[in-house]
C-alpha cells in the first residue's frame, strides 16, 4: 500500500488532502474447480475430520469450506461410500420452542421445552400446596 501526502501535518491539527491512495489485495481470488470442492467437502465428512485444519492445509478460510459443506448438504448432493452401503447426508432444522414462565403468587416457575407435561403439572401442584 502506498500513501503520499501533500505536506507534513502542521501543529494546528488541521486535516490535509491525500493525493494518492493505492491498495492492492495481498492475493487474488482463486477459482476452485467443482471436483476440488467436492473432494474437499467429502474430506470434511470423514468421521473425526477437522474442517478448519483441512481448510488451512489447502490455504483457504475455514468459513469458505464450511459454507461449501453447508450448501452441499442443503442440496442433498453429498454422498460417500461406507463399505458397500452409500451414505447420504441431508440438512435438517432443529425444532425448538420457547421456555414457559408461570407466575403463581410470589413464585416464578420456568420450564424449558424438554420438561414433560406431567412433571410440570406436579411442580405446579407442589407450588400451590406450599
Amino acid at each position: 500500500m502506498e500513501i503520499s501526502v501533500s505536506t507534513p501535518m502542521p501543529d494546528d491539527r488541521n486535516c490535509h488532502v491525500i493525493e494518492a491512495l493505492e491498495a492492492r489485495p495481498l492475493r487474488g481470488r482463486r477459482g476452485w474447480s467443482t471436483e476440488a470442492k467436492a473432494r474437499l467437502v467429502a474430506e470434511t465428512l470423514v468421521p473425526g475430520a477437522n474442517v478448519s485444519a483441512i481448510a488451512r492445509r489447502v490455504g483457504m478460510a475455514p468459513s469458505q469450506l464450511f459454507g461449501w459443506r453447508r450448501q452441499a448438504l442443503a442440496r442433498g448432493e453429498v454422498s460417500i461410500a461406507d463399505g458397500d452401503q452409500p451414505m447420504t447426508f441431508t440438512r435438517f432444522e432443529a425444532v425448538r420452542s420457547a421456555p414457559v414462565e408461570i407466575v403463581i403468587g410470589d413464585i416464578v416457575v420456568r420450564a424449558g421445552p424438554d420438561v414433560g407435561a406431567d412433571h410440570l403439572a406436579a411442580v405446579i401442584r407442589a407450588v400451590r400446596a406450599a
